[in-house]
């Protein structure tokens, strides 16, 4: 009968997807399976006998559990003794809770688990080996699939995390160290596919990279599985910035493979058969010849031209020379074969640096000097050649190679000269093109050699040494040169003194000189007081000189706005005065630009009146803007004859003096009363003009009564009223009433010109009337054309009331 298995006690091991175990006997073993079919093996009891080794001792439900009893029968040693006879087999349903859930039921209950149960009698001895075997192959094996099946999940499920511990399970190092250094890749696709690629998953590796967009990590690994077709189209489609990478890389393939000729044509499309051809083709000499000239590149040549030199063949390896216009080793090899004058010639011809330079050295070693330098100098090795002209005292030739070369030759040669003592000229002048002034200074002053010091002194500027700049100075006014002392004089800082200078020999000081002169605030060497009183001193010679920009700017720079403001006035320009005025806020500028203004015909702009009166408002001066409104009255008589006009300007101007009249006491106050009594005059010939179309005689009345004033001329024309009263009479047909009013006009004006006060019309008619021709007489009031008579449409802004004007 079956007995059920017991508990297990001693030792417990996973085994891939199921358990092992063994009981406190030590000659029974129990191997459970989670829903797979149990083997339960028990030791027989009755005699052994020698049997054939059974390929399956039991029967079994499911593959896996048969390779397992198979194999584990078939471990056991052929003279071991199994009793085949099986007690008994019993089909039978269980759910197994755990490893030692041994319950069973003698009948089919469901279909939820089927479990064969088989017991075999073996004897007690062999156990232990069957225990040994099936857990060191079947635990072993099934443990690494497993993890590599998990890592596999992990590349459809996208889990790195997890791959790491499976693949360190597994002890695949190698796939861990990739995985790792693929944790630089941005792309996460770029990642699972490393992981696929070492888990030889390619085909899911190849889609990834595909997926991600990296065709260079897809190309890398088309290579590595040699796939090197797909490989050079990906890079030729996909790929390109590793193109030629791709193709040197299959043509070191094919190489390897034997295939030359293929991998020369690859070598090509990678560039790089200049070297790997010739490498390749070293022991077939015939074919690499062929090659290089089916080719026909110059480096090619060259190279070919390096190995028959070596092989002794110089005629050929001249002629390949020559292909190559390897100019230097056609030169050596001349040189080497005793043909230097070839070498020469072709040295010249050329004028290769690296011929030249090889000849020289023959010519050198031939104690041949003037070729050897003439060599050097084409070889622009000029310290060789000056090195040559030193010792072989070659003077002449000196000079011009020590100009040629860099400052360290050329301040050998300078110390050469100095010396020797002799062409001091020439080691002056060396010294200046070496950089070293100071020292071309002191041999030129000390030599007298005053030609080169004034070449050295147009280089001098305010970083050289201030006590050569003065003596260099001093130098040029003996010689009157006074201008260039001047800059001397700036550059060394002595601004008085070029001030002076420029003063006494009446020298123009432009704008950049005067910038070179002036001294920025803060600076060492001079106080701000001082930095002023130079400003000022620089734009009082400006003044002198008329450049009254120039002089503005530096005033202005010192802080005397109102010099700047005078000289600008000087200069006219009457936008920059505005703009000056504008942006100094001083009262006195505000007059002073008012005033300039006034003097401009601002009768014709009306942006200049609005500026004067802006100007004089800003400034508080209410007496002068009251003045300026009393000339606007008056060119609005005697040029327009515009009484409404005049009178609102007057008393805009009554309205300055009343509040100028706490500040300027009793001459103020006499002003305003003129002013009153002439506003009062005005009012009344407006008045008597306005009341003429509905009552000509009170308008006639009131005219006649203005006639009679004293003081009538300064505000009303007397020649208007008198205009008035004749152009009445002469429409009303009293010829002789006019006449009588014209005679008192020009009685009382004799050389009035009446027609700025009468219409021509109505002298017409009166001439005609009178049968007299009328002697007009002069123009001494002053009136526009005809085409300009001023209506009172015009210029309505002319006279601009500012109403609030402050106190």
């Amino acid at each position: 009968m079956a007995r059920s298995a017991p508990q297990p006690s001693v030792w417990q091991g996973e085994c891939g997807r199921g358990w092992a175990c063994v009981p406190p006997s030590p000659s029974l073993v129990w191997i459970h399976t989670l829903q797979r079919p149990t083997l339960r093996l028990r030791p027989s009891s009755s005699d052994c006998r020698t049997q054939p080794e059974p390929r399956a001792a039991v029967a079994f439900s499911s593959s896996e559990a048969r390779a397992t009893a198979t194999a584990t029968s078939t471990s056991l040693p052929t003279a071991m003794c199994l009793n085949t006879r099986v007690r008994a087999h019993t089909l039978s349903l269980s759910h197994t809770r755990g490893v030692g859930d041994t319950r069973e039921s003698g009948k089919y209950q469901g279909s939820k688990c089927l479990r064969l149960v088989s017991y075999v009698r073996i004897p007690s001895k062999p156990i232990q080996g069957i225990v040994s075997i099936s857990h060191s192959s079947r635990i072993s094996n099934s443990r690494e699939a497993v993890w590599e099946n998990m890592a596999r999940m992990c590349v459809k499920s996208r889990r790195l995390d997890v791959a790491r511990v499976c693949l360190g399970n597994m002890g695949n190092a190698r796939a861990a160290r990739a995985l790792r250094e693929a944790e630089k890749e941005p792309e996460l696709e770029a990642r699972i596919a490393v992981l696929a690629t070492q888990l030889g998953m390619l085909e899911e590796a190849e889609r990834l990279y595909r997926s991600c967009g990296r065709f260079d990590l897809l190309n890398k690994f088309y290579q590595a599985a040699g796939r090197w077709q797909q490989a050079v189209e990906t890079a030729e489609t996909q790929d390109r910035i590793h193109l030629r990478t791709t193709y040197y890389s299959y043509a070191q393939h094919l190489e390897a493979m034997g295939d030359k000729s293929l991998a020369l044509t690859y070598y090509e499309r990678s560039d790089t058969h200049r070297f790997e051809v010739p490498r390749m083709l070293m022991e077939d000499t015939l074919s690499l010849e062929i090659y290089i000239n089916k080719m026909k590149d110059k480096s090619l040549y060259k190279w070919w031209g390096h190995y028959l030199e070596s092989q002794s063949d110089m005629e050929s390896a001249l002629r390949f020379y020559d292909y190559a216009q390897d100019y230097l080793s056609q030169v050596r090899v001349h040189c080497y074969l005793g043909n230097i004058q070839k070498a020469s010639e072709i040295a010249n011809e050329t004028g290769n640096r690296a011929a030249s330079y090889h000849v020289a050295r023959q010519y050198e070693g031939q104690e041949k000097i003037s070729q050897s330098v003439h060599f050097y100098t084409r070889a622009q090795a000029y310290n060789n050649a000056i090195r040559l002209c030193k010792e072989n005292n070659m003077d002449e030739q000196l000079m011009n190679l020590a100009l040629l070369s860099n400052p360290e030759d050329m301040m050998d040669t300078a110390c050469y000269y100095e010396e020797k003592g002799v062409h001091m000229d020439r080691a002056v002048m060396l010294y200046h093109k070496a950089g070293h002034v100071s020292k071309a200074l002191e041999l030129a002053f000390a030599t007298e050699q005053f030609g080169a010091l004034q070449l050295i002194a147009e280089d001098l500027n305010e970083n050289s040494d201030p006590v050569l700049l003065a003596r260099c100075s001093d130098f040029f006014i003996k010689h009157s040169q006074y201008q260039k002392a001047v800059e001397l004089l700036v550059a060394a800082k002595k601004y008085h003194d070029a001030l002076q200078l420029c003063l006494d020999q009446n020298l123009t000081i432009t704008e950049d000189l005067a910038e070179r002169m002036t001294v920025s605030r803060g600076s060492a060497h001079l106080t701000e007081a001082e930095r002023k009183e130079l400003l000022e001193r620089i734009a009082d010679c400006c003044m002198r000189q008329g450049n009254y920009h120039l002089a503005t700017k530096k005033y202005t720079q010192a802080g005397k706005k109102i010099k700047a403001m005078r000289a600008l006035l000087k200069s006219g320009d009457t936008e920059k005065i505005v703009f000056f005025a504008g942006v100094s806020r001083q009262k006195e500028i505000y007059v002073m630009a008012a005033n300039y203004l006034q003097s401009l015909d601002w009768r014709k702009d009306p942006e200049i009146m609005k500026n004067i009166i802006s100007f004089y408002t800003k400034g508080r001066a209410l007496d002068l803007l009251a003045g300026f409104y009393e000339a606007c009255a008056q060119v609005e008589i005697d040029d327009y004859q515009n009484y409404e006009k005049a009178f609102g300007a007057l008393s805009e101007a009554c309205k300055c003096l009343n509040k100028a009249k706490g500040r300027s006491g009793d001459e103020t106050d006499q002003r305003l009363t003129q002013l009153t009594h002439r506003l009062t005059l005005i009012r009344k010939f407006i008045q008597a003009r306005r009341l003429y179309e509905e009552d000509p005689a009170a308008a006639v009345l009131e005219c006649e009564s203005l006639l009679e004033e004293e003081d009538l001329d300064p505000a009303v024309r007397v020649g208007d009223v008198f205009g008035f009263l004749v152009e009445h009479h002469c429409q009303h047909g009293s010829y002789q009433k006019a006449w009588t009013r014209l005679e008192e006009l020009r009685r009382l004006y004799p050389s009035v010109n009446v027609s700025v006060y009468v219409s021509q019309q109505s002298l017409e008619a009166l001439q005609s009337a009178a049968g007299v021709r009328l002697n007009l007489g002069d123009n001494t009031h002053t009136r526009r054309d005809a085409d300009n008579t001023h209506s009172d449409g015009e210029d309505e802004e002319e006279v601009e009331e500012d109403e609030n004007l402050d106190d």
